[in-house]
C-alpha cells in the first residue's frame, strides 16, 4: 500500500471552527466537537482576545492533517485579514461564515475574491 500524501484530503475528516460564542455554542451543539487530551478543533473568540491568539489558533489549524474544513466567522476574519488572505492551501478549505449580530459580507471574503479573480470578474 503506497504512503498517503499528506495533503491529500484522505485523512481529514474533521470540521474546525474559530468564531464567536454564539456560532462555536451552535457548530458543537450540531456535532463538530472533538476534544482530545492536546488539542481541541474549535476556538471561541471573544472581544477581548488578541489578534495574534486567534492567528496562532488560525496557523494551528490550518497546519493540522485531521481538518478538512475550517470555518470562521467573517466578523474575525476581518481581525486577521492578512493572515487569512495569504492562506491559499486547498487543505483545509476555509470558509468565512457570518454569525448572528454580523452578516456575510461577500466584498470581504478572501476566497470569493480568488475565485472572481481566476474567472476574471
Amino acid at each position: 500500500m503506497a504512503a498517503s500524501n499528506p495533503s491529500s484530503s484522505k485523512d481529514r475528516n474533521l470540521l474546525a471552527v474559530i468564531g464567536d460564542e454564539d456560532t462555536v455554542t451552535g457548530l458543537l451543539l450540531a456535532g463538530i466537537g472533538q476534544v482530545t487530551q492536546d488539542q481541541k478543533n474549535f476556538f471561541i473568540v471573544e472581544p477581548r482576545t488578541e489578534a495574534h491568539n486567534i492567528e496562532t489558533v488560525f496557523s494551528a489549524y490550518t497546519q493540522r492533517e485531521d481538518i478538512a474544513i475550517l470555518l470562521i466567522n467573517q466578523h474575525i476574519a476581518e481581525r486577521i485579514r492578512p493572515t487569512v488572505d495569504k492562506y491559499q492551501q486547498p487543505f483545509p478549505a476555509l470558509l468565512e461564515i457570518p454569525s448572528k449580530d454580523h452578516p456575510y459580507d461577500p466584498s470581504k471574503d478572501s476566497v470569493l475574491k480568488r475565485v472572481q479573480k481566476m474567472f476574471g470578474e
